[in-house]
């Protein structure tokens, strides 16, 4: 199937990245606010036994207010009052001549400075339904032919006074066959948004629908510069094609990168006993194996999510110099993420299995398998992460929502309760205890998606809290709570860093800009990109993965 064909965002999104990457990766709440002893892989990276005592200002007391939640789809007006002046169903001359756009109301010289270059993400909206599709337009610098995820564009008008472009895409289902799409600009309503309008019409030139659209050019967010209260230290290529996770132990840097039809995943082993120096020490990589999504160590094991084989065990005695031991449970398996809580190991394998293997590692390198948790699921993304605090485990089930289980007894592990919102990707999360409540921050991926509060002190009564979000065109990827303070992987709008010793009222108080508008290596989608995998260890820097740029090493200001 391909995205443009499926009028739900959240399946869209994984579509999207089905297609792109083969989906999309995360090792959600990476490093606990306050995980029950032992820590893991010994990391100093958890908070005091209480998350909630704040660095300083307001005490909070562990009262809030309860939330209206809207969901991650907001019904959305027009973005512009243009209109393509056929009707639907009729077959005009050409489903691309500007003169058929009715702009009369679009304000003069609104698109006179724009530029003809520069990397898009465009949201467009049937006028007879509130959901969004969308996708990547790049335009070159050099003047040549653009792209809308990678396709080249039919045509292009861009700058001196003009935002009009078409493309075509391929609906597979039922049967496979060519839409064409064309864009016309109308307003400009901030420096680096177009809105307008456009129409979608068969390859025979038959209108199928139309609607608006918005166009907001990549970059950092206006008014902010590269970093605030966060400083580089150091940056390293990952000779890797799509890297996105990592896991920072003994001294070394392990990061994961999935393949696609432009190279290889897999591993890269940097030393970082000098975080302003790290040395790439070794790359692995298994033949047909090149889907690594998440890593996650303890003891003398490095765990990886591997989309062929499940879990891989890897024994780092040797830290530069891993030795594969085996993969887990056996047989082909897609796991996309790992989280190890004490002698616990988690794998959370997504559609079409959609289940959550526990093993047990009280042998680092021997695990068991205790039990494969599911729940009766028709949805259509399955489970993508989850987060082990005391004897709960808190799943993110995308489409199903976010779901507690007490897995104490691994023979009989239940259901406790689940949060569900309006078009739920739940996608990453993170549990802590503040003031003597459990409270978790949870995390959805697709158009609309942001951080979510809960209190989950009940988990069959979860509670919104608090909210926190950045641009609507821009997810959270990944997450890690340390204390009072959350360290976000959050895409294009970089690393953030939030207080949230009040968690019903999260306090950004650093970031870092790590998007750089050069032309990427990739072509496609780049909503899955830029600041994607983030660890804060303990040892005063926070590692941070970042699609193009590699591994990036910062600290606190």
């Amino acid at each position: 199937m391909d995205f443009h064909s499926m009028t739900h965002p959240s399946r869209w999104l994984l579509l999207t990245a089905s297609l792109f990457l083969g989906g999309c990766s995360s090792s959600s709440g990476n490093d606990a606010g306050t995980p029950p002893p032992p820590v893991d892989s010994g990391t100093p990276d958890a908070g005091p036994p209480d998350s909630g005592v704040p660095d300083a200002g307001e005490v909070w007391d562990g009262g809030a207010e309860t939330l209206v939640d809207p969901g991650d789809v907001v019904e959305q007006a027009p973005y512009a009052d243009c209109t393509f002046m056929p009707e639907t169903g009729t077959t005009p001359a050409s489903c691309s001549d500007l003169a058929l756009f009715d702009r009369s109301m679009c304000p003069s010289g609104a698109l006179d400075d724009l530029g003809a270059s520069g990397t898009y993400e465009v949201r467009y909206l049937p006028s007879t339904n509130p959901y969004q599709l969308g996708f990547t337009l790049r335009l070159p610098s050099d003047g040549g032919v653009g792209t809308s995820d990678g396709n080249p564009l039919l045509f292009q008008d861009v700058g001196d006074g003009e935002f009009f472009f078409g493309t075509r895409f391929l609906r597979r289902l039922p049967t496979p066959v060519y839409r064409h799409l064309t864009f016309a600009g109308c307003t400009r309503p901030e420096t680096d948004r177009v809105n307008g309008c456009y129409v979608q019409c068969t390859s025979e030139g038959r209108v199928i629908n139309k609607g608006s659209f918005t166009a907001l050019r990549h970059g950092w967010r206006r008014g902010e510069g590269e970093a605030s209260g966060l400083k580089l230290v150091s940056e390293s290529a990952v000779p890797l094609t799509f890297p996105v996770d990592i896991y920072v132990t003994k001294g070394h840097a392990y990061v994961v990168a999935i393949g696609d039809s432009t190279g290889s995943g897999g591993l890269a082993v940097y030393d970082v006993k000098d975080p302003a120096h790290p040395v790439l020490k070794k790359r692995i990589q298994l033949e047909g194996d090149t889907y690594w999504n998440g890593a996650w160590a303890k003891d003398d094991a490095l765990y990886i999510a591997s989309a062929n084989s499940g879990v891989i065990v890897y024994d780092i005695t040797n830290p530069a110099d891993p030795q594969y031991v085996r993969a887990l449970p056996g047989g082909a398996l897609n796991v996309h993420t790992v989280h190890v809580r004490g002698d616990r190991l988690y794998g959370m394998a997504p559609s079409s299995s959609s289940q959550t293997l526990m093993f047990d590692v009280s042998s680092a390198l021997s695990p068991q398998l205790l039990e494969r948790i599911s729940i009766p699921d028709e949805s259509f993304g399955g489970v993508h992460d989850a987060f082990a605090y005391g004897d709960n485990l808190y799943v993110n089930h995308t489409t199903e929502g976010y779901i507690a289980f007490d897995v104490s007894d691994p023979a009989r592990v239940r259901e406790l309760g689940r949060y569900a919102y309006g078009d739920a990707f739940s996608h990453a999360n993170a549990v802590g205890t503040f003031a003597g409540r459990t409270i978790a921050f949870e995390g959805g991926e697709q158009v609309n998606a942001h951080l979510r509060v809960l209190d989950v002190t009940d988990p069959a009564n979860m509670r919104l809290i608090g909210q926190y979000a950045l641009r609507p065109e821009y997810s959270i990827h990944n997450m890690v709570l340390v204390g009072t303070k959350l360290y976000i992987a959050y895409y294009q709008e970089g690393v953030r860093v939030l207080d949230v010793s009040v968690p019903p009222r999260p306090r950004e108080v650093a970031y870092f800009n790590t998007y750089r508008d050069t032309p990427p290596t990739r072509t496609g989608s780049e909503f899955f990109s830029n600041a994607i995998g983030i660890r804060v260890p303990g040892d005063g820097f926070i590692y941070v993965v970042d699609t193009h740029r590699g591994l990036l090493i910062l600290k606190e200001e």
